[in-house]
């Protein structure tokens, strides 16, 4: 058995003249938490919908366990689980009601049906919830058993399309556990996610932009594209106008809002925070603190959009 769970060749899907994804190449290792980070609109879903032989790509291969997804793509669904972006439970079953029917989908019955409901109802900690209708729990909630029903059959590969989106903080944080624990199970999970603090949990991730592959790597090989680069954050009273003295510097390459600071990347390490300062100043800028950060996958992203932004142009 091959050590990469989900392989990706050149892998396109075109509507017309438009480029959903385009020519994407990258490849999963089992047991990996691989985080796909993108926009709305990146072609992060499109991907997945095509790695789980939901639609056919326009040109390209792609392996899925070992499975063309073409010649195959009902064996592919039978060894994968799938979380959509949108809530696909239905709400008008009650909990225990929803977790039969897709044990049913599955082919699940007697002790193994019994066995994968109880792990259903205790990862989801809906224990005593069972006859509560899905329509009737929490947000949190509600996204956990999508995951467990998605997890009935003990899939080797978990593809999760943006799975947080509209739940609170802390249900994010405990749905990312579940998340660590499938992985550390041997589980190999694809994550499609636009939360930055998400992706950087992952063990590798690509990152999407108009259809295309922009950077593939781990959160740390990627922020090395600012190791000759450094970045700077500027705190004052008016970040705006801090930031269009700065685009207008010669020692400046770009500068972006964080909040209520500004991130500005210098174009070598030879240009100095004193002479920023001095900058502002002359310019009557006040500037409450400026200090050298290491870059954020914020930074990576915004940067990783900009060069591809510029390669197309």
């Amino acid at each position: 058995m091959t050590d990469r769970a989900i392989v990706v060749d050149r892998l396109s899907r075109h509507y017309g003249t438009f480029r959903a994804v385009d020519d994407v190449s990258f490849d999963v290792r089992r047991g990996e938490v691989f985080g796909f980070l993108g926009s709305n609109g990146a072609g992060k879903s499109t991907t997945i919908r095509m790695l789980c032989g939901l639609i056919a790509p326009t040109s390209g291969r792609a392996l899925v366990d070992g499975i063309d997804v073409q010649q195959d793509p009902g064996a592919v669904r039978r060894r994968i689980g799938y979380m959509s972006q949108k809530f696909s439970l239905y709400e008008r079953l009650t909990v225990d009601e929803n977790i039969r029917f897709y044990a049913g989908l599955y082919g699940l019955t007697g002790d193994r049906l019994q066995r994968r409901r109880e792990f259903v109802i205790g990862m989801a900690g809906l224990a005593g919830k069972e006859r509560v209708l899905t329509s009737a729990l929490a947000g949190g909630w509600r996204q956990r058993l999508a995951l467990g029903c998605a997890l009935m059959h003990e899939p080797p590969i978990v593809f999760l399309d943006e799975p947080t989106g509209g739940v609170d903080p802390v249900s994010r944080r405990d749905f990312w556990r579940l998340i660590d624990d499938l992985a550390a199970a041997g589980t190999t999970v694809l994550v499609t996610t636009h939360y930055l603090d998400e992706a950087e949990r992952c063990d590798r991730v690509a990152i999407i932009h108009a259809g295309r592959l922009a950077a593939l790597g781990t959160t740390a090989a990627l922020k090395r594209v600012f190791d000759s680069r450094p970045i700077v954050e500027i705190v004052g009273p008016e970040p705006v106008r801090i930031m269009a003295r700065l685009d207008t510097a010669p020692t400046i390459e770009k500068t972006s809002l964080f909040g209520t600071s500004v991130h500005a990347v210098l174009r070598d390490s030879t240009a100095g925070v004193e002479a920023i300062r001095r900058l502002l100043a002359a310019d009557g800028l006040v500037v409450t603190s400026i200090d050298p950060v290491a870059p954020s996958l914020e930074d990576v992203f915004l940067d990783v959009v900009d060069r591809t932004e510029a390669g197309a142009a």
